[in-house]
């Protein structure tokens, strides 16, 4: 089987990769699961109502708009 094309260069994929890491570490959508509260932060915190039962989602995973 053939590799699939390449459509960035090794320059473009490591800023590419740069840029993904960055986006993630800055943008991480939390849910709490014991109180369903959600919110955006830059850490993986725990949630206001004092739970540490929560789950942290990269916000580059869901579409703008």
């Amino acid at each position: 089987m053939t590799d699939p094309p390449q459509y960035l260069s090794p320059t473009e994929l490591k800023e590419w990769q740069r840029r993904l890491a960055e986006a993630n570490k800055n943008n991480i959508l939390c849910h709490c699961r014991a109180c369903d509260r959600e919110w955006v932060a830059s850490t993986n915190e725990t949630c206001t109502c004092g739970s540490t039962r929560v789950e942290h989602i990269a916000c580059w995973q869901f579409p703008d708009g």
